[in-house]
């Protein structure tokens, strides 16, 4: 990564701070727990509350602080290239409800908007998939037609507003783009003035769900009691229904500043060529100004160098939009369902009051609000036309699924065997802000040198499932490549499914 650009914090992030909640003090009784403070969790408890139900919201960090707070804040049924597979896989009928459900929840997004009067940039664009491969031309004509059939405002252009040629794009029209942190800021807000409580700083780290009510345990030791429960924490904190085996985490880098001189590309692009490249702009300032967004470079957590992507990311913006100033980078994560298909509803066969969501592949903010209505309406006894498309518990795809899930499962065995044998490295090697895995008393231990040179150890087996952990250069934090689980060089948890820290170690 250029020297001069470092690792920011989330441009969204930044530019929304919001009043801090306070962390559950005390053992607390409710109808429904939602864990997970992100576009999944706010948008569902939102609904619960004004369905009028008693809801408690326990978030590990801040409100909106992990994936949702990194996101391209894109809000688009138009997710490249899903709908000609959905109707391969799921034939027309599946491809509509996707289709349907995703634009209702875009909708219903709009909806709050103007109820609320949230000042969150809401702009209508169009959005795009593009190539500009000719060879893969046709391969996005029947894209176009696969989303027309579905029931999406989708036509097959060779124009767009890019400053660069492609050989056809699809485009839907009327979609939107926002401000997520001042969404949900105002969400929670808002389901806080209803009755709702929102705890923050309150990490949960055990359910029990086997009679009624669920009980959910967080690491301070307090309890929550609830009917239902609600596990929308991205990647789920609990094994139990053994998702982990069909989700894959995927990591993908953002940069963003003041657009230059050049056209604003008025519309929101996204392309599977060259590791991916999703663009838009964003308002900048009261002087008319946009931001750019680039996103791209995506690689599984805990492998590669991502300082190297970052320098291809902004290296690709400078050259297509000269001018840019780019001033924030940053990393998004994502998980991918090996059907392609997000995972929300009963959280496992058996389950009766304890549902999930997950597994949205980088079309988290549409899909979190679909699922916000999805779970609302399941949880207060109704019944929904996409209930089974997303049902988690869905058996006819798993035949379909398997491929995908035996070579996701393949790298995990990889991961989990290969890390092993790899050679140490040498403490006395390791340069300041630098990390490796080291040997020391007979055990591997993750090391970090901080800028000052001192060192700090922590145990290399990740707490989800005991795969080694590897060094992120670029954000310093230690990544687990089986599932996703980020620490601190400290060792404490960034990101589950992990939700206990890597063991501190002094290396004497």
């Amino acid at each position: 990564m250029h020297e001069q650009r470092r690792v920011t914090d989330s441009y969204w992030l930044t530019t929304a701070p919001g009043p801090s909640r306070p962390p559950l003090t005390e053992d607390v009784d409710v109808d429904v727990a939602v864990v997970g403070a992100g576009v999944a969790g706010i948008s569902t408890a939102h609904e619960l509350t004004r369905a009028g139900l008693r809801v408690a919201v326990l978030e590990a960090g801040r409100v909106a602080g992990g994936v949702t707070g990194f996101t391209t804040a894109k809000l688009t049924a138009q997710h490249t290239l899903v709908y000609d597979r959905l109707r391969r896989t799921r034939g027309p009928e599946g491809a509509r409800l996707y289709a349907r459900s995703q634009s209702e929840a875009i909708e219903h997004a709009a909806m709050l908007v103007a109820e609320l009067d949230i000042d969150c940039e809401w702009e209508v664009r169009d959005a795009y998939t593009y190539v500009r491969d000719r060879e893969r031309a046709e391969e996005v004509r029947a894209e176009a037609e696969a989303a027309r059939e579905a029931g999406l405002p989708a036509t097959f252009v060779t124009r767009t507003g890019l400053p660069f040629p492609v050989a056809g794009a699809v485009r839907v029209a009327e979609q939107a783009q926002f401000h997520p942190v001042k969404y949900l800021r105002a969400l929670t807000a808002d389901l806080v003035a209803r009755g709702g409580r929102v705890y923050e700083e309150t990490r949960v780290v055990g359910l029990q769900e086997g009679g009624e009510p669920c009980r959910l345990t967080t690491e301070a030791g307090h309890t929550v009691t609830a009917r239902d429960v609600v596990i929308a924490t991205h990647y789920p904190v609990f094994d139990r229904a053994l998702l982990f085996a069909r989700l894959s985490p995927r990591r993908e880098l953002v940069v963003a500043g003041p657009l230059g001189d050049g056209p604003d590309p008025a519309g929101m692009y996204i392309t599977p060529e060259e590791n991916t490249r999703s663009v838009r702009t964003a308002p900048y300032g009261a002087d008319g100004r946009r931001l750019l967004v680039v996103t791209g470079e995506h690689f599984t957590p805990g492998t590669g160098d991502p300082r190297a992507g970052f320098d291809r990311l902004a290296g690709w913006a400078e050259v297509h939009f000269p001018g840019v100033k780019l001033d924030h980078a940053w990393a998004t994560q994502d998980n991918e369902s090996t059907d392609t298909v997000p995972l929300v509803g009963p959280f496992h066969p058996g389950a009766r009051h304890t549902y999930v969501a997950t597994g949205f592949g980088g079309w988290g903010l549409s899909g979190g609000i679909m699922a916000g209505l999805l779970l609302t309406t399941l949880i207060t006894g109704g019944d929904s036309a996409w209930r089974e498309l997303y049902d988690p518990r869905r058996l006819k795809s798993v035949v379909r699924e398997a491929p995908a899930l035996l070579k996701t499962q393949a790298e995990v065995a990889r991961h989990f065997v290969g890390d092993r044998l790899k050679p140490a490295a040498s403490v006395d090697d390791l340069a300041p802000g630098d990390g490796a895995l080291v040997r020391a008393g007979g055990e591997r231990l993750a090391v970090h040198g901080d800028d000052e040179g001192h060192l700090h150890a922590v145990s290399a087996r990740c707490t989800h499932l005991g795969c080694l952990v590897s060094f992120n250069r670029a954000e310093r934090a230690w990544e687990c490549p089986c599932h996703g689980s980020r620490f601190g060089v400290d060792g404490s948890v960034l990101q589950g499914p992990a939700v206990k820290p890597l063991e501190q170690h002094d290396l004497g």
